[in-house]
């Protein structure tokens, strides 16, 4: 087992914060793309996976970032093991778009990463978590309310409409394992 300088993933992670933080000035997350393979859990037997940095600015970063314009996801929480080059951040999912009573549209519940280091200040890999039973209860929340993004409702569509989404695989048929 390789075991990295704690130094060195600090200096990851702020470089991994700071990367999140342009891109969520500059509404484009194809940036991150730079750090690591990138995939998440959608359900029971279903995962999104892109593999090598165009793909995964294509399609993690790019169609599947479409429609969350303005949104930000702050890390709260940072955990980080140098012994097996881990580090897992907690981070909130935060709409642009306001409630009537100026609140947020917020999701709750819990979503983060978890990142397996891969040594000259590059992620291996990342994995993803969110609720989906909350994410699914925002947005349709927000398309009530006349406040869901273009682009999201075109994402909402294409994932209802039956038709195969790039990226997304049953579970046993990811191109590369998840752990």
């Amino acid at each position: 087992m390789i075991v990295y300088a704690r130094d060195e993933l600090e200096e990851m992670v702020r470089r991994w914060l700071e990367a999140n933080r342009r891109c969520e000035e500059r509404g484009d997350w194809r940036l991150l793309a730079d750090f690591s393979t990138y995939g998440w859990s959608v359900g029971p037997g279903q995962d999104f996976m892109a593999v090598g940095r165009q793909e995964i600015r294509d399609l993690a970063l790019g169609s599947e970032m479409g429609g969350l314009d303005g949104w930000s996801y702050p890390y709260q929480s940072i955990l980080i093991d140098e012994r097996r080059g881990e580090v897992v951040g907690f981070w909130k999912q935060i709409a642009a778009a306001r409630r009537p009573d100026g609140s947020p549209y917020e999701v709750p519940g819990i979503g983060g990463s978890c990142f397996r280091y891969g040594g000259g200040l590059r992620w291996c890999w990342q994995r993803d978590w969110f609720d989906v039973g909350n994410v699914t209860a925002v947005f349709v929340e927000m398309l009530k309310a006349g406040v869901l993004s273009d682009g999201m409702r075109r994402r909402l569509e294409r994932a209802s409409s039956g038709a195969p989404v790039p990226g997304y695989y049953a579970r046993a048929e990811t191109p590369v394992p998840l752990w």
